[in-house]
């Protein structure tokens, strides 16, 4: 299913006050993907990071690689006051990502947890590598067909996922794959409720495309007990690293 950016630019600015706090699994990745990305090059002169949030990727860089100019995008505004706080000089773009303009070209193209809300992953892709320098390298993280099988088996919803081998199939075209990893995260929770909230507080409750009733919400903890002797929800993050074909 495909979800309209108006909607997920709500639910994230609804959820950013509590992101940092639930988003257990997105700085994990900030972490792996920063670090991956320094052992194949450490230095860059110029970096985007797409969809920068409240900055849980933006700190990882700042520690993990070294940069002469930064540029961040976020679908909201309200991300730049994050931003703000972890770089001064900087340019920020706001709006999204899939269609972002601008006349700079960069050394490297970075961005977590983000790639899975895309459209057209390889018309992106493939828009990107023009926005790359020679050599440039694009790093991100997104989320296999595997995600949330707990939310997807009671409610049927998900994101037109894409697995590795897709993931090979469209960037083999523009790019060299560097490191291409699918992991898995599962996380625990003492009642549905709880799991529904940290969904909710991770922006993650866009998936539905519409807001729950008190209906939906108690159906969704009934069908969950139903079936699952344990409350969890699966993650199954894939990390790319890859460079332009030149």
């Amino acid at each position: 299913m495909q979800i309209n950016p108006k909607s997920i630019k709500n639910h994230f600015e609804k959820s950013m006050e509590k992101y940092d706090e639930n988003a257990v699994v997105q700085k994990f990745l900030a972490e792996i993907l920063t670090d991956e990305t320094a052992k194949i090059q450490k230095d860059f002169g110029s970096i985007l990071e797409l969809g920068c949030g409240t900055g849980l990727l933006t700190r990882q860089i700042v520690k993990n690689l070294l940069f002469k100019s930064y540029t961040a995008n976020d679908l909201t505004e309200k991300s730049k006051n994050y931003i703000d706080k972890i770089l001064k000089n900087y340019t920020y773009i706001a709006g999204n990502a899939q269609k972002i303009s601008t006349n700079k070209k960069f050394d490297l193209i970075i961005s977590n947890a983000m790639f899975q809300w895309f459209k057209n992953l390889e018309n992106v892709t493939a828009n990107f590598r023009n926005l790359l320098n020679k050599d440039g390298i694009l790093a991100f993280t997104t989320f296999s067909p595997e995600n949330f099988p707990e939310f997807k088996t009671i409610t049927g919803l998900s994101l037109d996922y894409k697995s590795e081998d897709e993931l090979k199939n469209i960037l083999v075209k523009n790019y060299d794959i560097l490191k291409l990893e699918t992991f898995k995260k599962t996380l625990e929770f003492n009642t549905p409720l709880e799991l529904l909230y940290h969904m909710k507080n991770t922006g993650v409750n866009s998936l539905s495309g519409k807001n729950w009733t008190f209906a939906d919400v108690k159906n969704f903890c009934t069908e969950y007990s139903k079936i699952f002797a344990k409350t969890t929800l699966t993650y199954s993050p894939i990390l790319v690293i890859a460079r332009k074909l030149n």
